[in-house]
């Protein structure tokens, strides 16, 4: 691991906050690399409000899309809401349908089917929609790139309102509109909303033209939060507040479909964190392992009973998937331990028997394993299919985009990305892969990194000090969970390693004349011998309350340590 110690802010910002806002200097610091530096913008961040999301109509294209929807509405047209099978896609759909139910009746929902369909919007879906009377299709979390399909449906009289977080192409698809907030062209203040969060925009604005408020549609947040957690886009300005409020709703009186996934779980006080590793997985399961109308049918759901049939079924699907992902990756891992006569700047397997539902896992599994930009494809009819992933600050995305004389098509973002190509086509793809991120990648960064944000000392750890702390979150990209680094600790002596195969550490560390910490270290059991018999240490570690029969505590839980 390496350890990084992010650069100190400007003392006169921090002195001026902590005076301010009267914080320890640690706190203040935290808060100016977030970029809050005055009263107003900590009292902004600390206290989330509804008053401060964005007129919707800023968007472009919105006062097109609510006049095509009222205008489906008044001739009652069909509409069809489309959207991905993945956790922002089927909480989109399930959003914007059971809104528009409110007011239409004439309201049906279509998920591509993973294996035939693919990624985005399909000649099958858009078939259907003919076939079945639809004249409007609303697509969420997907379109941006649709241009030729959307000119197909075109011709055969149907409209298309696009939804979409993704950064569109060369040319916009020529729908009636296209709510994107990447679009150059578009001045929209925030520009990080996920797709769920485009299509909670457009469901604003048809609320305010009802005359409704944004309190009558915080119902709806739950969807919201648990796709802005799952689809990893930064937990700042606009999408704090929609998260900070979904989070409320789950936690407080979450939909039928939500309570049944906590339910089995027994979890009450629900973290961002815990919606990425414990709801979206369950959600994100009914589309890998079978189909994504599974997913929307539990999040729509009313009747509790109904709810927790679904949410059964989809559990079933998750332990599938669990299993499916683990047997992949271990025959991906041999696969790679075979090709390593060379050193490679990038990882690219391929198995044509690999379930497609969960090669973005493995992808996940592999760079966490080899530090390195990672490719997984598998067959997917004629041709081959694969979730691409990468390390932190280099951009796979771009690196995809290089290769595309050799690729059929791709999309995604900086982190995560999808494509597709012929067979043949596979060797050169994986060469060029190759050859751009060797020549390309700060070589630094094939080594995991952890970014610490300040160094303190234990004796700045108080109860105020993590009160405040606590604050901060909901935590994500751009405003992760604070990382500290403490020099010159000792071990009292009860240090030893925990959990039934030995594999965690636990120590009690002091620092001078500090009060003595409990720290936690999961799958650093190895590490041992570094604090052993009372020798100086170094850790990086967040800070969290561990409660122990009915005692709450303060504890370290330990990233890393060091000699």
């Amino acid at each position: 691991m390496r350890w990084t110690l992010k650069p100190k802010p400007e003392i006169e910002k921090v002195q001026a906050l902590q005076e301010a806002l009267q914080v320890s200097e640690p706190i203040a610091t935290l808060l100016v690399q977030r970029g809050i530096e005055t009263y107003e913008e900590a009292k902004t961040f600390f206290r989330p409000s509804l008053e401060d999301l964005h007129d919707p109509y800023l968007m472009k294209d919105m006062d097109k899309a609510v006049a095509r929807i009222e205008k489906a509405i008044a001739n009652k047209e069909n509409i069809l809401v489309y959207g991905d099978y993945d956790v922002d896609g089927t909480t989109s759909v399930a959003l914007m349908s059971s809104y528009l139910k409110t007011k239409h009746g004439l309201v049906y929902t279509y998920i591509p089917n993973r294996y035939d369909e693919g990624y985005g919007v399909s000649y099958k879906g858009i078939n259907f929609a003919l076939e079945n009377d639809f004249s409007l299709i609303i697509a969420l979390d997907c379109g941006v790139k649709a241009v030729e399909k959307v000119a197909y449906a075109k011709k055969l009289g149907i409209d298309f309102i696009i939804c979409d977080h993704h950064r569109p192409g060369n040319e916009i698809p020529d729908a009636v509109a296209v709510l994107d907030p990447k679009r150059e062209d578009c001045e929209y203040p925030y520009k990080e909303l996920c797709g769920c969060g485009v299509g909670f925009k457009l469901v604003q604005a048809l609320a305010q033209k009802d005359e409704q408020t944004i309190e009558d549609l915080l119902p709806y947040l739950d969807l919201v939060a648990t796709a802005i957690g799952a689809d990893i886009v930064p937990i700042t300005g606009e999408n704090r507040v929609l998260a900070y409020y979904g989070l409320m709703v789950i936690n407080s009186n979450p939909r039928p479909g939500i309570k049944a996934i906590l339910d089995q779980v027994e979890k009450t006080e629900l973290t961002i964190t815990d919606v990425v590793f414990i709801v979206a997985p369950r959600i994100n399961a009914a589309g890998r392992m079978k189909h994504g109308n599974f997913a929307v049918a539990l999040l729509v759901e009313e009747e509790e009973d109904n709810a927790n049939q679904y949410a059964s079924e989809i559990n079933e699907y998750n332990l599938d998937r669990r299993e499916t992902d683990k047997e992949i990756t271990e025959a991906a891992l041999n696969q790679i331990e075979e090709q390593k006569e060379q050193e490679r700047f990038t990882t690219v397997v391929y198995d044509e028997t690999w379930h497609k539902g969960v090669i973005g896992i493995v992808a996940s599994r592999l760079t966490e394993t080899y530090y390195r930009p990672t490719v997984v494809f598998t067959k997917s009819g004629d041709k081959l299919a694969a979730s691409a992933r990468s390390v932190r600050d280099f951009d796979v995305y771009e690196a995809i985009g290089a290769c595309s004389e050799h690729i059929e098509q791709f999309g995604g973002h900086k982190y995560a990305a999808g494509l597709t190509l012929k067979e043949e086509n596979y060797p050169a793809f994986k060469k060029a892969f190759e050859d751009f991120v060797s020549k390309t990648i700060d070589k630094n960064l094939l080594v995991p990194e952890i970014k610490a944000d300040v160094k303190i000392d234990l004796k700045d750890i108080t109860p105020k000090f993590y009160r405040i702390l606590k604050q901060l979150a909901p935590y994500g990209p751009e405003n992760m969970t604070p990382v500290f680094m403490t020099e010159d600790l000792v071990d009292t002596g009860y240090g030893k390693c925990v959990g039934q195969d030995k594999t965690h550490l636990r120590l009690t560390a002091t620092q001078g004349n500090s009060k003595a910490l409990v720290g936690i270290g999961f799958g650093m059991g190895d590490k041992f011998e570094i604090i052993f018999d009372k020798k100086p240490f170094k850790a990086v570690y967040s800070i969290d309350e561990n409660e122990w029969q009915g005692n709450v505590s303060l504890q370290l839980k330990l990233r890393d340590i060091k000699a």
